[in-house]
């Protein structure tokens, strides 16, 4: 058994390697400020990583050699190494976790040196991201029963996804004090005592926290911020009471916080009320929001900001999904593209 067993079962003892693999995650949750779900991943990829050098007979990060590292890379894809095979994406993101595990050993003079520096993962291709169209998207927002509590409050969490680009766990995670809805310049706390109309010149708003607790602003659309008020005063309430009391936006029947899981098969749920047959996944939304402001005109650094993306890089995907949309256009309606 490797270590990091909570289990309850007896644990190995901390040998030098399991110190070390406890010292790279405690950097990464402490200096590096992961969230909670990334560290989780790098948490299960080590254990991975940790469970095939003890198989080699391994116990200390001195005696990793570059072989070890390399045998694990390419054990990964078939599951030689004894886990279950893995897709080149989540190869990759695997090989990129034992990567920064030497690159940390190496610079707190753990080892002598980095013997994962030459190791790269696999190339994990070009995966666009699939967005509904229009069409599709309005009816999966009006798919929930607007008569219901349950009805109002997934509608709200539709439209809040769509209207946002937010995450599934950023919407879940967030509070109603997040909210500015700028009714009249009033906020969440008050506008469940009010059915004004929002003020035109004064967007509604709303805090998101992201990956690595970064916080960033993003604004609401009409549709949103009604689906949003009539949940607060028709919808919440009455599931706020069936619980102990919580400051969270988004609740579930017994008044407690919604889980993404939850909030996935609610997405699940209203795309099969609306009879859309295509892939839909819990960051479909998101891609929806990204792909649609592109292909409106919006500048691809505006897209990164309210997605919260570190890099451009990463925002730029969606340009590509638009470009290819541009060229079946052009192939299909163009008399002589052919």
């Amino acid at each position: 058994m490797v270590s990091g067993d909570t289990t309850g079962e007896p644990v190995a003892p901390r040998d030098g390697l399991a110190r070390a693999v406890s010292a790279y995650l405690q950097h990464l949750g402490v200096e590096r400020g992961l969230a909670a779900n990334t560290l989780g991943a790098y948490r299960r990829d080590l254990a991975r990583y940790e469970a095939h050098l003890r198989a080699a007979g391994v116990s200390s990060p001195e005696a990793i050699t570059a072989r070890h590292v390399t045998d694990f890379a390419s054990a990964l894809g078939d599951g030689a190494d004894g886990g279950a095979p893995l897709a080149p994406r989540s190869a990759a993101r695997t090989v990129v976790a034992v990567r920064g595990a030497h690159r940390f050993w190496a610079a707190e003079s753990l080892v002598p040196e980095d013997v994962a520096a030459d190791v790269h993962p696999p190339a994990a291709g070009r995966r666009l991201p699939k967005a509904l169209p229009l069409s599709q998207v309005e009816a999966l927002l009006d798919a929930p029963d607007p008569e219901t509590p349950a009805g109002l409050r997934d509608r709200a969490l539709l439209e809040f996804l769509y209207a946002t680009g937010a995450r599934v766990s950023e919407a879940v995670g967030l509070d109603v004090d997040d909210l500015h809805l700028a009714v009249a310049g009033e906020d969440a706390a008050t506008v469940a005592d009010t059915d004004g109309a929002a003020d035109p010149d004064e967007p509604a708003l709303v805090r998101l926290f992201g990956k690595g607790s970064k916080e960033r602003v993003v604004p609401l659309g009409s549709y949103a911020l009604r689906a949003l008020r009539a949940y607060l005063v028709r919808a919440r309430p009455g599931l706020v009471s069936k619980g102990r009391g919580t400051p969270a936006l988004f609740l579930n029947q017994r008044g407690g916080r919604l889980s993404r899981q939850s909030a996935w098969l609610i997405i699940k749920a209203a795309a099969e009320r609306a009879g859309i047959t295509a892939e839909v996944s819990p960051h479909t939304l998101r891609h929806c929001f990204a792909t649609h402001l592109i292909e409106g005109g919006a500048d691809v650094r505006v897209v990164q900001e309210l997605l919260g993306h570190a890099s451009v890089t990463t925002t730029q995907v969606y340009t590509l999904v638009t470009a290819d949309t541009l060229r079946e256009v052009f192939l299909t309606a163009h008399p002589r593209a052919r």
